[in-house]
């Protein structure tokens, strides 16, 4: 700002723009261009905030100015400030239509509606369309006509303010001045020859920002010229107004901070969307239930608006000030983690933990299982969940007595143990004899499939509860033994074993001890013959 002490939002904007065309001079990687499309996301946010900002603050000069009996003096500031806005939409629409123009000859976004790296990239494009069809050396002429032609309407209204021009040559720039290699370079070299498309979209994003905000110190010296308001604020509250309170870890935090005011001797009254709003000491209070959208975008976002209206009592009759506010309401996607996700077993207790991540810290989930039922974990997304036998399992989602969803499984019956001889901790060869001395400790051990023995501990405890170990010579059983459990005692069969014999395992019952501790029996049939030598 020329003339004047600058503003930290001005110190702001400038050093942005250096940091901008400061990065057109390195080899960028497509991480430094995916930044730069974060960039310019969180640009045009703040432009769209600038915007209804801007809208606000003509409301309040027309609204004043009627307010206070149509002063001779303040009434052409009602017009010159409706000039002024309407030079800004055209000049912010103008660049728009840039941005435009650059993303449809470059083809940089997808069927998706995402930016293309490969485009992101393309140098060629900004020099053919700004630097050899002229549009930057006509958009120069137009941003830095901008300031003059503002400064004109303020100067006609008795306002001395002078503004910096927006689309500056190398040699204008402190930071590229004194640079040989480059402070040769007119405004439209510096920026956009040579440079990729996602600088380029940046730039002219940090632009739209420039002359919203030489709008917004436009109409601030208006509103502030304006005759004594008799609106006396005497309550008074900081706020911090974000563009988003989710901000994801690498991209920029963005918010204004800002002193709100009201009048305790003043009796407002606040409405959203047509219902009543309570006010605290001059503030409204807004809170209600958000109800599901119809339908999302690719997102997972819906867009709603939302109208809000104060009655304030001035010089004897009511003024209404309006404000529209945007928000998205976010699909609150149900979110099951478990290593058995896809399939629950049959009366088994399967823990899950249930989460929706677009309800925040607001999350008190409940939930309502049909074919099963359901457990409460410690923490509250975290449910065990034991099925019927077959079929399917549905598991409705709640938080705070809402219903978010439903999600359903199919039931998986508890896969069949394997079923192996060992000798002591050594599983037995079958297919090679063992000494008859050499069979100290024989056990028929139930093993669980692994994925289930893994994920399922405490539903995967199978033992060998039935079925005998017979001594055959020459295919004809002699003797045999009861199996009652892991450990087979066969040391009399093996006294009268002779080389050649065999012990055939046969069984015929495995029980499975589940989570509660009860025992679920199933019948089987295995043998195993083990060779004698």
């Amino acid at each position: 700002m020329a003339g004047g002490k600058e503003t930290p939002r001005q110190r702001m904007i400038g050093m942005m723009y250096l940091v901008l065309t400061a990065l057109l001079a390195l080899q960028v990687s497509n991480q430094i261009l995916q930044k730069f499309v974060l960039i310019n996301d969180g640009l045009e946010r703040t432009a769209k905030n600038y915007v209804q900002k801007n809208l606000f603050s003509v409301n309040i000069i027309s609204t004043t100015v009627e307010q206070q009996g149509n002063n001779i003096v303040d009434i052409p500031k009602v017009e010159a400030a409706k000039e002024i806005r309407k030079k800004s939409t055209e000049l912010v629409s103008y660049l728009e239509e840039a941005k435009t123009r650059l993303i449809e000859e470059s083809n940089a976004i997808d069927e998706q509606g995402n930016f293309r790296t490969s485009a992101l990239k393309n140098v060629d494009i900004p020099g053919n369309i700004f630097n050899n069809n002229r549009l930057g050396y006509e958009m120069q002429e137009k941003l830095n006509s901008f300031p003059a032609e503002i400064e004109q309407i303020l100067s006609e209204l008795k306002i001395n303010k002078s503004f910096e021009k927006i689309a500056k040559d190398a040699s204008e720039i402190d930071l590229f001045k004194n640079d040989v290699d480059v402070n040769f370079k007119d405004y439209v070299n510096l920026n956009y020859v040579k440079s990729p498309i996602g600088a380029v979209l940046a730039i002219i994003s940090q632009h739209q920002n420039e002359v919203l905000n030489i709008e917004s110190e436009a109409l601030t010296e208006i509103t502030n010229s304006l005759g004594s308001f008799i609106f006396e604020a005497d309550k008074l509250k900081a706020r911090i107004a974000a563009n988003s309170n989710v901000v994801a870890a690498g991209t920029t935090f963005e918010a204004e901070m800002f002193l709100a005011s009201s009048s305790s001797s003043t009796d407002l009254k606040m409405t959203a969307d047509g219902r009543s709003v309570p006010v605290e000491d001059g503030f409204g209070q807004i809170k209600f239930p958000v109800a599901p959208a119809s339908n999302y975008d690719d997102r997972g976002l819906a867009a709603r608006s939302l109208k809000g209206e104060i009655t304030v009592p001035i010089g004897g009759q009511d003024s209404v000030f309006t404000i529209d506010y945007d928000y998205f309401v976010a699909q609150p996607v149900i979110k099951v983690s478990s290593e058995v996700v896809n399939q629950l077993y049959a009366e088994c207790a399967n823990d899950l933990v249930i989460e929706v991540p677009a309800l925040g810290n607001s999350y008190a989930p409940s939930f309502d299982v049909a074919g099963g039922q359901a457990i409460k974990g410690s923490k509250p997304s975290e449910v065990t969940v034991i099925p019927v036998a077959s079929g399917k399992v549905n598991i409705t989602v709640s938080s705070g007595g809402n219903k978010i969803g439903t999600v359903g499984y199919d039931i998986k019956p508890v896969p069949a143990p394997t079923i192996r001889p060992f000798n002591g901790d050594t599983q037995i060869d079958l297919q090679n004899p063992i000494p008859a001395n050499g069979l100290t400790n024989l056990q028929i051990r139930a093993i669980p499939e692994p994925t289930f023995g893994r994920t399922m501990s405490r539903d995967a405890n199978f033992e060998v509860t039935a079925g005998e170990v017979r001594l055959v010579r020459n295919d004809v059983p002699r003797e045999s033994v009861a199996i009652s459990g892991k450990n087979v005692a066969v040391r009399n069969l093996l006294a009268q074993a002779q080389s050649g014999d065999k012990l055939v395992v046969i069984v015929r019952e495995v029980t499975r001890t589940n989570f509660k501790g009860n025992k679920i029996k199933s019948s089987v049939t295995e043998v195993y013959p083990i060779s004698i030598k």
